[in-house]
């Protein structure tokens, strides 16, 4: 080349320029389009015709989590009343708790499973994955009533808070694979081990539950699992009620955490990253509301107190990233958009009209520093960042939602629950932007679809008037919180609340009634006689209400 440069120094100039003016040609034509009507239901026969029936999830191994996929087709599911979505979705959480990509040890997920039946993972655990598998099971048990989902969510944010968490509330980003050199070794057991810690008697038991084997299904040794278990038929062979199984079994789980305990740990990676941990304060706050759990609130507030306050530049700029005491990098567009989404999740688990300002900050901070004013949608990179050839725009969903996707979800739901028409151009904008790439694959985009789902659905504003300490006031918010309405946005309010209708203006007239708390069920914002009681809440919110 340097020979070259020196032969023809202009002809390598004119090269170098058609190679950039490409680059940036293709970056900036991010497949804009229209989204079709009929693009839910062809994202729909994509995910039917990829799913796997036998063991659920998505195509052959490897098999990622992608819960975003499941949220998806748990909103299709409410828009089309398809049961057949609502089949997967559960087949697929089911089948992946059961597997050995859960640590029915010491609970969490581990990043993915290298094998159709979800049975041996790649043992790193990621934050980001827990967050979004904990959303989903959260959803799954909002939608289904069934506890089993409450169980495992529930199950994924005891590991976070007790292995993931920093002193100061943020989260870390990851724990290895590898242990003293060795794939999962941290993780396996032997029949042997198992009876070392629980006797003859409890290791047999154990072992036949969790297919722990002499032959073992990883190298030799046995990564626990539930693929194929039956707990009603196990107890029943054992001569045992299901309830007192189910105690022995957490006993025993206890035993061997402890023990696991003193094993040589997978390192840990405490960067604390802003996207994921907006993640899983998103997370933290959704199971908050969804099982009216005041601890959850408590530790989404404090991980927001920490971004709030270690990660911000002076000018209120986001950083990217806190090790050690330093921040550093000017933070990329999934910083804004994911710490955004947890910000709206927090404000509608606690109803602290401050958590939705500093939203509304970012979101505008973030408009300005990414918006591609010419092409629509949103840069990854920021003007303020070093200049490059071509800025990138990702729309696509990998093992995230995309920070565009996600943005387009935040602008929709900043727009109902404040009234703001100029947010709705931006969605709009949004889908546009992606609508090309979107209408050739859906099944990648389905994250932004389950926001233009949001968008184009019959939508609900929901309103709550009334004093929080009263009973029926906090009656009538569990009424909505703990229903999966992924196409509402909810306000909680006082009867008189200042600081609450200067952001969200049209609750400006929403009283209580005769000194009774009052809940207005809206649809684009036209609302609704208000109801004084939580069960007339509830019939108003039920499916039949809607037909």
């Amino acid at each position: 080349m340097d020979a070259k440069w020196r032969e023809n120094p202009d002809r390598i100039r004119d090269i170098g320029e058609e190679i950039a003016r490409e680059m940036k040609h293709r970056q900036l034509a991010a497949q804009p389009g229209e989204l079709g009507g009929g693009i839910l239901d062809e994202a729909f026969a994509q995910f039917e015709r990829m799913f796997d029936d036998k063991y659920g999830g998505f195509g052959e191994a490897p098999k990622f989590p992608a819960a975003h996929n499941l949220s998806f087709l748990l909103r299709y599911h409410v828009l089309s009343g398809n049961k057949r979505a609502l089949d997967m979705a559960e087949k697929t959480l089911d089948a992946m708790y059961r597997g050995g990509m859960y640590d029915h040890i010491g609970k969490g997920f581990a990043r993915y499973s290298t094998d159709r039946k979800w049975l041996v993972p790649h043992f790193e655990k990621m934050l980001y994955d827990n967050a979004l598998l904990a959303m989903a099971y959260t959803e799954a048990h909002q939608l289904t009533g069934s506890g089993k989902y409450k169980h495992i969510a529930c199950d994924i944010l005891e590991y976070v808070l007790r292995d993931m968490t920093d002193a100061e509330g943020g989260f870390y980003s990851a724990e290895d694979a590898d242990s003293e050199g060795e794939e999962g070794k941290f993780y396996v057991w032997t029949p042997d081990e198992v009876a070392a810690v629980l006797g003859e008697e409890e290791a047999e038991l154990i072992c036949g539950l969790y297919g722990i084997t002499r032959e073992g299904n990883f190298e030799g040794r046995s990564i626990p699992n539930l693929i194929g278990a039956d707990l009603d038929a196990f107890a029943l062979s054992r001569g045992l009620p299901p309830e007192k199984l189910g105690a022995r079994i957490e006993a025993s789980r206890q035993k061997l955490f402890e023990h696991r305990e003193r094993r040589v740990h997978p390192h840990k990676d405490d960067k604390i990253l802003t996207a994921w941990n907006g993640l899983m304060i998103a997370a933290l706050a959704k199971a908050a509301a969804a099982f009216q759990n005041e601890a959850y609130a408590e530790a989404a507030a404090r991980a927001e107190r920490f971004l709030w306050t270690r990660l911000r530049r002076e000018d209120g700029r986001l950083l990217a990233r806190y090790r050690d005491g330093e921040a550093a990098y000017p933070g990329y567009l999934d910083d804004y958009a994911f710490y955004v989404w947890g910000l709206i999740e927090l404000y509608e688990a606690v109803f602290d009209i401050g958590y939705l300002r500093k939203a509304l900050e970012l979101n505008e901070q973030m408009i300005r520093l990414f918006r591609d004013e010419a092409g629509g949608g949103l840069f990854f990179t920021g003007a303020d960042a070093e200049e490059l050839l071509a800025r990138p725009k990702e729309t696509y969903d990998g093992a995230m939602p995309s920070g565009n996707s996600a943005a387009a979800m935040n602008f929709i739901r900043l727009a109902r629950l404040t009234g703001d028409a100029g947010l709705e151009r931006l969605a709009e904008e949004q889908f546009r932007a992606a609508g090309g790439g979107a209408s050739r694959y859906p099944m990648g985009h389905a994250a932004l679809l389950s926001a233009w789902a949001f968008a184009s659905a019959r939508t609900r504003e929901i309103v709550i008037a009334g004093n929080p300490d009263r009973e029926e006031t906090r009656r009538m918010v569990r009424a909505v919180q703990t229903r999966f309405l992924p196409f509402a946005v909810i306000v909680a309010k006082r009867d008189v609340d200042p600081e609450t209708e200067r952001t969200i203006p049209y609750t400006a007239g929403q009283r209580m009634r005769d000194g009774q708390p009052a809940a207005y069920v809206c649809e684009n914002f036209a609302c609704r006689e208000p109801v004084t009681d939580a069960e007339a809440l509830s019939r108003l919110l039920s499916p039949a209400a809607q037909a």
